[in-house]
């Protein structure tokens, strides 16, 4: 790299710094008002429950095999395969059983301008063949919360922990211990990730749908609500700067949201103006998810 490109790198990444923050989700956070969702929330939290206390007797029955504990480990695999038949008698569709959850959240400090610049250094770098180096770049543009799911794959965890017992049972404690192994290694992970950009978009779409459904606004409360307009549109730009989503996604917001200020001129009030811009915002939220396996 020569002393250029060095320095320019180091001017670059030093005004843009990501943040992340580590938490466990807290289920209380996602509780709802409604009653259908307040039992599927019920039922979530008591599979969690019984997912992560199968992972846990599973690694006790390594431990008590390690120890020759025969005994114990046929009884910790007896517990975790009683809690994995609760969960397919709660719910015999289900693939993945949800065992932890965790949250990181990925927060840039850094302008528009900024997140410009890094964002075409990098693919300069990457026309250059310099992967390596725009990796190095890219790794700092993100703003996003990402919700981390480690499951249990039901289609092949009990019937591990079952050939497990039977191998135990045969004396064959050595392969024993290589199926649950295996086992605790093939959990699932599944990630949801949320744009804080796309977020703080939404809720200023909120203020501004408020204002804007109001009758007789003051000249205050028109300024707000073109600020707010404002503040939807940044927030949706720095978004695509980033690179959640294509060009195509937000061209389509941003044309919503004109239509939205036309609508709301001279004075103008009225409801249902935004529909169509939660709807694309929830829409490209959900098909920007990652693929996960």
């Amino acid at each position: 790299m020569s002393i250029t490109t060095k320095a320019m790198l180091a001017c670059l990444l030093g005004s843009l710094v990501v943040l992340p923050t580590v938490a466990f989700a807290d289920d209380s956070a996602v509780a709802k008002s409604d009653q259908s969702q307040s039992q599927t929330e019920e039922k979530r939290k008591s599979l969690l429950g019984d997912a992560t206390g199968a992972i846990q007797d599973t690694q006790a029955a390594l431990k008590y095999l390690d120890e020759s504990k025969t005994k114990e480990a046929l009884a910790a695999l007896e517990r975790a395969t009683g809690k994995l038949d609760i969960i397919l008698a709660r719910d015999p569709k289900l693939e993945l059983a949800p065992a932890a959850v965790g949250v990181v959240t990925y927060d840039v400090q850094g302008g528009l301008d900024t997140v410009k610049k890094v964002r075409q250094q990098a693919e300069d770098l990457i026309a250059d063949g310099r992967l390596q180096e725009a990796r190095r770049l890219l790794k700092n543009l993100a703003s996003e919360t990402v919700i981390s799911v480690t499951n249990i794959p039901l289609a092949t965890y009990p019937d591990a922990i079952k050939s497990a017992v039977k191998l135990i049972d045969q004396n064959k404690k050595d392969e024993a211990k290589r199926v649950l192994q295996t086992a605790l290694n093939t959990q699932v992970v599944t990630d949801t990730i949320i744009p804080l950009p796309v977020v703080k978009a939404q809720e200023a779409l909120k203020n501004a749908e408020s204002l804007a459904e109001k009758k007789n606004r003051t000249k205050d409360e028109n300024d707000r609500l073109k600020a707010s307009m404002d503040q939807a549109r940044d927030h949706l730009e720095f978004a695509q700067a980033l690179g959640y989503g294509t060009k195509k996604d937000f061209e389509q917001m941003y044309a919503q949201l004109n239509e939205i200020r036309d609508k709301t001129a001279d004075n103008r009030f009225g409801t249902g103006w935004f529909a169509k811009i939660k709807a694309s915002i929830e829409d490209f939220l959900k098909s920007s998810q990652p693929k996960n396996s």
